[in-house]
Parts: C-alpha cells; sequence; structure tokens
C-alpha cells in the first residue's frame, strides 16, 4: 500500500505540479485576455474529461478490480484474456467516442455559454478521446498486478509533453507571430493528444518489458476457471458501469457549475459575456489548477487502494482489510490536512504568483481549499466501496450528492455569486461522503476508535502547524511583498519549507509516521535527523 501509494503520489504530484506552474507563463502569454482564454480552456476540458469516462466507459478501474480478484485466485491466464479482449473492445470505444464529441461540439459550446469560440478547443480535444481508452485499459492491467512505477511514468511523461507542447505553441503564436488568443487555446487544448502519444509509447515499453514475467505467471496458473473471453468482458462491464458514474461524480459537478453560473448569472447581473467567463475562470478555472495538486494526493491512495482492498475482500481476510481500510483513512488525513491548511495559509502569495495579486481570486481558493478536502475524500472512499463490491451504492450515493448540489445551486449563486457553486458542490459531497464512509464501516467494522484517535492527533499536528506558518508569513511580509510573483514564490519556499519541516519532525518524534509508512520506511530517515 505505501509502495504503491508513493508511487502514485509522486506522479500525480509532479503532474499536478507541471499543470499548475504552466499556468504562470502561458496566463502570461495570453496578456490581457489570460482569464478569458483560461475560462475557454476549463471549459474545454470538463467535456473533455467526462467524454474520457464515456469513452473509456469504466474499464479501466474495472479491468483493474477484476484483474486482482482472478490474480488472488492464482488465475493470471484470465487475467490475461480479459486484458487482450477489453483492448480490442476499447479502441471501437474510443472511436466512437472521439467522433460524437467532435460532431456534438457545437451544442456542447452553445449549452455551456462558451459559445462559437469553445468549440475549437472541444475540436482539438476530441483527437485525445480517440486514444485514451486503449492507453487507460493498460493503466489499469498494470494497477491491478499492483505495480505502480508504469502506471506512474506513464503519466508524468503524458503532462511533459502536453506542457512542453502548450507553452511551445502559445509562445509561437502569441508572441512570435502576434495570433489571436483563441488560436492558441485551441493549440493548447490539442497538446492533450500529444501527452498521450508520449504515455503510450512508456505504458507498451513496460509491457513488453515484463512479458517474460507475465507469461510465467500465466503459465503456472490454477487453470481451474474456464470462462470466455465475452463473459469475462460482460463481468467486467457490469463492474464499470459504476465506476464510469463514480468517477465522473466531480466532473458531473463542474458540469452543473458550467451549464448554470453563466446563465444565472447574466439574468442576475450586469456582467458581460467576457467578464462571465473570467467569473467562472476565478472560481472554476484558477483555484483548480491548484487545489487539484492537493487532491493527487487522495487519488493516489484510492489507486494503490482498491486492487489491495479487492484481493482482501476475495480471500476473506477480514482483519487485514478493517486494518487496510482504517490505514487509508490516516494516510488521508496524514498528507491532506497539513496539506489543505497550508494551502489556506498561502492563498494570497500562491494566487499572486499563478495568477495576480486579486483578494478575490485568494478568497476563493481559500474556499475552493476546503471544498477539495472533501473533494479528495470522496475520490478515496468512493473507490473503497467500489472495491468492496458495493457499486450500486456507490451510484445511489453520489445521486443524493448531486440531487442536493442541484437543489442549492441557484440560491447559493443568487446569494453569494462567485462563491455558491464552491457551497453548493461542498454540501452535496459533504452528504455523498457520510453515506459512504457509513457503508464502508458496516461492511469492513474498521477500528472507528484508533481512526478518529490517529486522526486527531494529525488535526492537532497540523493546528500546530498552521499557526506556525501564519506567523513566519506575516513575518515575511514585512520584508517581502506578496504583491510581486517573484517575491510571492520566495514567501511560498520560506513559509513551506517551515510547515514541512515541523510537520515532519511531529510526524517522526511521536512515532505516528512510523505507524502509518511502516518502520522500514521511517527509521532510516529518524537516524539521519537523529531523532529518538
Amino acid at each position: 500500500m505505501a509502495r504503491g501509494s508513493a508511487w502514485m503520489t509522486i506522479s500525480n504530484i509532479t503532474s499536478r505540479l507541471l499543470g499548475a506552474i504552466y499556468i504562470i507563463p502561458w496566463i502570461a502569454m495570453m496578456g490581457e485576455n489570460g482569464n478569458a482564454a483560461n475560462g475557454l480552456f476549463n471549459m474545454g476540458y470538463n467535456f473533455y474529461a467526462l467524454f474520457l469516462m464515456i469513452s473509456s466507459a469504466g474499464i479501466p478501474s474495472a479491468i483493474a478490480k477484476q484483474t486482482a480478484h482472478y490474480n488472488s485466485l492464482n488465475e493470471y491466464g484470465v487475467s490475461r484474456r480479459l486484458f487482450y479482449k477489453a483492448l480490442k473492445v476499447m479502441a471501437i470505444f474510443g472511436v466512437v467516442a472521439g467522433g460524437l464529441m467532435y460532431l456534438a461540439s457545437p451544442l456542447l459550446a452553445d449549452l455551456s455559454g462558451g459559445g462559437e469560440e469553445l468549440i475549437p478547443a472541444l475540436h482539438s480535444l476530441s483527437a485525445a478521446v480517440i486514444i485514451f481508452p486503449v492507453m487507460a485499459v493498460i493503466r489499469g492491467f498494470f494497477q491491478g498486478n499492483q505495480d505502480m512505477f508504469p502506471f506512474a511514468l506513464s503519466q508524468i511523461v503524458e503532462q511533459i509533453a502536453r506542457v512542453f507542447y502548450m507553452l511551445l505553441a502559445t509562445f509561437i503564436i502569441m508572441q512570435v507571430m502576434n495570433g489571436n488568443y483563441l488560436d492558441a487555446v485551441t493549440q493548447s487544448t490539442f497538446a492533450a493528444f500529444v501527452g498521450m502519444i508520449g504515455s503510450f509509447a512508456v505504458l507498451l515499453y513496460f509491457l513488453q518489458r515484463q512479458k517474460i514475467t507475465l507469461d510465467v505467471y500465466v503459465e503456472h496458473s490454477d487453470n481451474q476457471l474456464s470462462i470466455s473471453e465475452n463473459s469475462l468482458l460482460i463481468q467486467t462491464i457490469k463492474q464499470a458501469v459504476p465506476f464510469i458514474v463514480a468517477g465522473s461524480g466531480i466532473t458531473i459537478f463542474k458540469l452543473v457549475d458550467q451549464g448554470t453560473f453563466i446563465r444565472f448569472m447574466g439574468m442576475l447581473t450586469d456582467y458581460s459575456q467576457k467578464e462571465l467567463i473570467s467569473l467562472f475562470s476565478i472560481f472554476s478555472a484558477n483555484p483548480d489548477k491548484l487545489t487539484m495538486v492537493v487532491i493527487a494526493l487522495a487519488t493516489s491512495l484510492a489507486l494503490a487502494s482498491l486492487p489491495l482492498i479487492t484481493e482482501s475482500f476475495t480471500l476473506k481476510s477480514h482483519h487485514e482489510l478493517a486494518k487496510l481500510v482504517s490505514n487509508n483513512f490516516q494516510l488521508f488525513a496524514f498528507v491532506m490536512f497539513p496539506s489543505t491548511l497550508g494551502m489556506i495559509a498561502l492563498a494570497y502569495p500562491l494566487n499572486t504568483l499563478f495568477y495576480s495579486p486579486d483578494p478575490l481570486g485568494s478568497n476563493v481558493l481559500i474556499e475552493a481549499s476546503i471544498v477539495g478536502l472533501v473533494l479528495g475524500l470522496y475520490t478515496m472512499v468512493s473507490s473503497m466501496l467500489q472495491g468492496l463490491y458495493e457499486n450500486k451504492l456507490t451510484v445511489k450515493y453520489l445521486l443524493y450528492g448531486l440531487l442536493v448540489k442541484v437543489i442549492l445551486q441557484i440560491p447559493m449563486i443568487w446569494l453569494f455569486e462567485v462563491y455558491g457553486p464552491l457551497i453548493a458542490t461542498f454540501a452535496g459531497f459533504a452528504v455523498t461522503c457520510y453515506f459512504i464512509v457509513k457503508k464502508i464501516h458496516e461492511v469492513t467494522r474498521f477500528n472507528r476508535l484508533l481512526t478518529l484517535r490517529r486522526m486527531t492527533l494529525i488535526t492537532i499536528f497540523t493546528a500546530i502547524m498552521t499557526v506556525a506558518v501564519m506567523l513566519v508569513k506575516h513575518l515575511t511580509y514585512f520584508v517581502l511583498d506578496p504583491s510581486s510573483k517573484v517575491q510571492s514564490l520566495v514567501i511560498i519556499l520560506i513559509v513551506a519549507a517551515v510547515g514541512a519541516a515541523l510537520y515532519g519532525y511531529m510526524a517522526l518524534a511521536s512515532g505516528l509516521a512510523e505507524k502509518l509508512l511502516g518502520r522500514n520506511t521511517v527509521s532510516g530517515l529518524k537516524r539521519r535527523l537523529h531523532i529518538k
């Protein structure tokens, strides 16, 4: 669990950081059209994320789950046949989904309020949709085999290639050719396709490299199960449908924002279309680049824990299952609490560094960071519940939260304007998470008292760290200007270093890090730091 989470954390954090850092030069090259360009980019990506889920049909997560299930029964041959069949089917799914997105682009642009300016971005994104399903099946196969390194490295390569192409194309269009920012947005979204080509190459390399090892596992399988390829695929699709709904949860909530905010704000206020797109960017696109870095930590836990939970459940290892679930919640608190509070403490210099010294943007980032905590929890617990074969309940509980979101959306926009959609999102996912966590406890009977005790200790450490970083931040303000991008970076580095050092010391000195990450992982670090 720790090893898999470590690889996925490195991958997700690296990818998310690249996805956040690129925005600094990208916005700068866009000039006065920065917020509008980012708003259009984000609108396109919201639909793109939905079509990625549709095109893959939840199959990759289901492949990981089914692969872990059959591997735990020493039926590696069944896993291999399922993998090959899924590759063929998902290649067809990708072509169909990509074609549908391309043809539906005018309708989608109109529904979102983006207008004709959004259509080229949607067209360019449809190319990536075509190849994603096959790539995702390979990732799911590695995940099911509990080998997260190829998965992780492919994500890093994908993001590096994407960001490189995006910045190069934007520089040529905006700085060399003095072109239109809409053309730069189109090329920036096409960068998703370029990134996937790089990711695909990495996955194919590792698949070929590990073929001999996998062949040995298949050769020594028990081969007691006789299941046709079509039956295997049908079983997997039954597992996949809830994954696509649950996995699209955050995207669906964002599409509710996209379909309502500009439309109703236009009815309630006198803002122009361009101003409304900029406001949409302030509460949706801008904070997402930063909060998703933190949410990536929870995503890492979800990806690493899914095959392990399924394996323990399949083998009826109730004690190990309960312990694994409890550790998941503790690890979630261990990484998410300090990360979230740290981002809240540094909201103003972070917003200055990535966007502009804007009090509104900073306040929205604080709210988005709080919402990100519950989004991260949903990402983790929804995956856990599906690993326990409670797929229908996962979807049912998400629908409860979506209903709350829809009911609150318009009143919250009316009362709080740009803050409203985030309030509605928090309420919706909080309801969903409550029901999911309650069900997980019913199934696994994990030790709630121990879990809460450890999480309370983590909360205390986080509170101490927060007080310290707030003090250090205000001290830096005496000599550094948080309205300057360069000086904001210095503030962030100083404050983050103090916070990480203090939190790390408390975790190591108290023995909490050993309990959560393992003695072998931590003991060497404690010796080097001379911590008893």
